[in-house]
């Protein structure tokens, strides 16, 4: 198979295979948080996760920019406003009020940090029932800016945002050395990682970038990449181990611009047709990737319910019960919060926009399938 041209990929509609890379990095992250093995370093899920949303969302962006001539600001935090926060709300106030009937809203933390959940500004927060939304703050922050910067460097300038990304992971680099000795050291280094996303978007839509990439579209190089990247992911922990120290920086943290580049080759890699993204696209892949974002803030839940009733269990088979049992509450809110406020979201942006006169009439609603972030064009996220 010949590599993608950019014609092509300007033409996709979906990358079919990030629904599988979101399920991995899901199940990657609850098994590190709960019993999963060392050796896989399921950490690094998250930085997985920032790298996608920075591409995605650009990449959304970019395509609405050169369907319509611009960027609807008030359309773009409508969509990410229905599409977080409804899942985000009623799974912090589960944890919220059962902390309060269990008589630990204070002791356990999610009180006092209450104030820093509904601001966004979780990684600033302390150990709590809903520690793992600290991911949030960061993204949130990033959904908030970049779009402001993007319409602000110009409507068709790539080279001025590609500068404006390069500039960003590069005054990230500098700001980490300021974190040191932080409870939560080098935290400015993840938007380094969805800058890293920004940039591929950036450079794939340029007919330049894309010709510098383009090698690693072809069937060739979704075989070998995808091997490399399994090899950089199963060395974070020795990578971590040499460089801890360095420049008085903990090691986990200065592997993260070396995992967020290794991802962003790997998504380069998958944006075609091949092997890899035919096993990523498979139905089961499907179905965790669809249910990720619920998963990710829902494993708590899981867990406690898993502790409550089964307290011995512990390590692989922990995970694996935590995760399961995760997928299956992740399945209702999927399917009862996150759908229907997608669309609901869809038809207030639809009734806000002026029709015009001649003009053809809005697409019809699309399954609950294509609200999925891997889809793009119409179908927003």
């Amino acid at each position: 198979m010949n590599s993608l041209t950019h014609a092509d990929y300007l033409a996709l509609r979906r990358f079919p295979a990030l629904d599988g890379l979101r399920a991995i990095a899901a199940v990657l992250v609850v098994f590190f948080h709960y019993g999963g093995p060392d050796w896989l370093q399921g950490w690094a899920g998250v930085q997985m996760f920032f790298v996608l949303s920075g591409f995605l969302i650009t990449t959304l962006m970019l395509r609405e920019e050169r369907r319509t001539g611009r960027i609807s600001l008030k359309e773009f935090y409508l969509r990410r406003a229905f599409r977080i926060m409804p899942v985000y709300l009623v799974v912090l106030l589960v944890a919220a009020v059962s902390s309060a009937i269990y008589g630990t809203f204070t002791s356990n933390g999610i009180g006092p940090s209450l104030k820093y959940y509904l601001t966004f500004t979780n990684e600033f927060a302390g150990i709590s029932p809903y520690g793992q939304s600290w991911s949030l703050g960061i993204e949130q922050k990033f959904y908030l800016v970049w779009p402001l910067v993007a319409i602000a460097l110009g409507t068709v300038v790539l080279r001025r945002r590609a500068g404006a990304a390069l500039l960003g992971m590069l005054l990230v680099l500098v700001a980490v050395n300021f974190t040191v000795g932080h409870s939560n050291p080098g935290w400015p280094l993840h938007y380094f990682s969805i800058l890293t996303g920004v940039l591929l978007a950036v450079a794939l839509h340029s007919p330049l970038g894309f010709a510098v990439l383009r090698p690693l579209t072809n069937r060739a190089a979704q075989l070998i990449v995808p091997i490399g990247f399994i090899g950089v992911h199963l060395a974070v922990k020795p990578m971590a181990a040499f460089l801890d120290g360095l420049a008085g920086i903990p090691g986990h943290v200065l592997v993260v611009p070396v995992y967020a580049v290794a991802t962003a080759v790997l998504l380069a890699s998958l944006v075609s047709p091949g092997p890899v993204t035919t096993l990523l696209s498979t139905r089961p892949m499907q179905f965790v990737g669809e249910r990720s974002y619920s998963l990710y803030l829902v494993q708590t839940v899981a867990a406690t319910i898993i502790w409550y009733f089964w307290p011995e269990l512990s390590g692989i088979g922990q995970a694996v019960v935590v995760t399961a049992l995760g997928l299956a509450l992740a399945s209702v809110l999927y399917r009862t919060v996150e759908i229907p406020m997608i669309n609901l979201g869809r038809r207030v942006i639809a009734r806000q926009r002026v029709p015009q006169q001649g003009a053809p009439q809005a697409p019809a609603p699309q399954s609950p399938e294509s609200s999925r972030l891997a889809t793009i064009g119409q179908a927003q996220p």
